[in-house]
């Protein structure tokens, strides 16, 4: 769901976190490397009114997002100070981006995702066992932070960060 748009492939993401956050027309969303914001889009159609903000690294991803969007899209680093107020989001999510940061920088950009959102929401890379930890290697090839499980329960509480998250490990 990322190289190319597939209709209705963030939909049921889409959902779920409508749902899950209690979010409306009213609502605030930014999405932290959003890549070509396809489920930003996907928000977009199911919540019209949704107040939407994507920032990526690639200008690339950005150039080749759905036009409807395009303009809510922002070139940023996920490890810099973000400029937002604190609080300015209902709702900030970052999924399958973290990974790609060195672990000073995702201390950084976990520190901004909690300041400027009320809510959060993060999907990230991990593994419990050697095998999961290969699959993963193999996986993230341009990762520049792939660690276990425990790992990341710590630095999220170093962090202060009290957001929802959840893993994805890389079974066989």
């Amino acid at each position: 769901g990322g190289y190319r748009y597939i209709p209705g492939w963030w939909k049921p993401v889409a959902e779920q976190l409508i749902a899950t956050y209690h979010l409306t027309n009213d609502s605030s969303i930014l999405d932290v490397g959003c890549g070509k914001g396809y489920l930003l889009y996907e928000l977009n159609i199911l919540l019209p009114g949704l107040t939407l903000l994507g920032m990526d690294i690639s200008e690339y991803g950005i150039s080749q997002s759905k036009e409807e969007i395009r303009d809510r899209l922002i070139g940023y680093k996920a490890q810099d100070i973000y400029p937002f107020e604190n609080n300015q989001f209902d709702l900030v999510l970052s999924i399958g981006c973290l990974h790609n940061l060195k672990l000073g920088e995702i201390e950084q950009a976990l520190r901004e995702i909690q300041r400027v959102g009320r809510d959060a929401y993060l999907l990230v890379e991990s593994y419990k066992n050697d095998k999961e930890q290969f699959n993963l290697q193999c996986w993230a090839l341009t990762a520049e932070t792939l660690i276990d499980t425990e790992s990341w329960l710590w630095l999220f509480k170093t962090c202060c960060y009290s957001g929802d998250y959840e893993f994805i490990y890389f079974r066989d």
